[in-house]
């Protein structure tokens, strides 16, 4: 771990957004990660108060430099959801011009849901590393939640966004959801070297991040022990 690491993790309806009666029930977590030495910065899944996530980068010195977007749902990036219009990357992309990166499999998603132009969105492939800095943030593309769902691992810490919460994992069922996918998919972030310790995209736990080997003890997902036994656990 380098002192140049800069990284919040910051709770919708209490950290930013505070008041906002969807923020505070969806419990969603946005991540501000950056190189302290030059102020770059990226905001991974900016929603419902983007101007509450820039003032905080602006607070501690930082500038921002892009946007990670885990996945194309709507209380992770904006857009129409439950009867609501949730800001999103298009707001912010008002306000600051920088690079949204995506998975490629997750670019006409998160298009379709957002409204923004497919020229604003930086397609990325599994295994890519994003500089922010000095700081290198790599990209794991984890689809089953979504097509394109992706993780990102950055010096011992793993933001997981929907793909692996510390109790449970990524909804199947809506569209683009895969069962058998979600399934590889938590493998292989089972599989990380190093024991990174797990920050998810929402807080269904108690606590906001855990160890990954943690993880692997207690969560429910990580029973099943071959593809069989993950069927018929959840009915894939």
């Amino acid at each position: 771990m380098t002192d140049r690491l800069y990284f919040r993790q910051l709770l919708a309806g209490r950290d930013f957004a505070v008041g906002d009666p969807v923020a505070t029930q969806m419990v969603n977590f946005a991540y501000l990660i950056g190189d302290r030495e030059t102020g770059d910065a990226v905001i991974v899944d900016p929603a419902y108060a983007v101007r509450d996530l820039l003032d905080v980068l602006a607070d501690d010195g930082m500038r921002l430099t892009g946007v990670l977007a885990t996945h194309h749902h709507p209380d992770h990036v904006g857009g129409e959801m439950l009867g609501f219009s949730l800001p999103g990357i298009a707001e912010l992309l008002a306000i600051e011009q920088v690079p949204i990166h995506v998975n490629g499999a997750e670019t006409e998603w998160v298009r379709r849901v957002t409204g923004v132009s497919g020229t604003d969105l930086r397609a990325h492939d599994h295994d890519d590393v994003l500089e922010v800095g000095a700081i290198p943030i790599r990209l794991l593309h984890t689809p089953g939640h979504t097509p394109g769902s992706q993780c990102f691992l950055v010096e011992g810490k793993l933001v997981s966004g929907d793909t692996l919460f510390l109790e449970g994992c990524g909804r199947t069922d809506f569209p683009g959801g895969d069962a058998d996918e979600i399934y590889r998919s938590l493998q292989a972030l089972a599989g990380l070297p190093g024991d990174p310790v797990v920050y998810p995209g929402h807080q269904y736990s108690a606590e906001p991040s855990a160890a990954l080997s943690e993880v692997k003890r207690t969560n429910f997902v990580y029973r099943p022990r071959s593809p069989a036994e993950w069927k018929v656990m959840f009915g894939g």
